[in-house]
């Protein structure tokens, strides 16, 4: 049994993954700078968390992100 569903994806797209990768990366970064007291990493971290926000938000507008329940982005 299969029915339509108005879901719009969230989370299953190219800029969606890419995004918390990057983010993902960043975190763990600055989680150990932080630790070892590293400052300059741990703001480099945090620079770094905002590109991967900034690149699924680019990636999201090139039409690499989910579709919205009426089919446009």
């Amino acid at each position: 049994m299969s029915f339509e569903s108005a879901d719009p994806g969230h989370g299953h797209s190219t800029a969606a993954w890419t995004a918390v990768t990057i983010m993902l990366i960043a975190f763990s970064i600055g989680t150990v700078a932080f630790f070892f007291e590293v400052v300059w990493l741990v703001w480099a971290s945090a620079a770094l968390l905002l590109a991967g926000l900034v690149a699924g938000w680019i990636m999201a507008k090139a039409g690499y992100g989910a579709a919205s329940v009426d089919g446009s982005h």
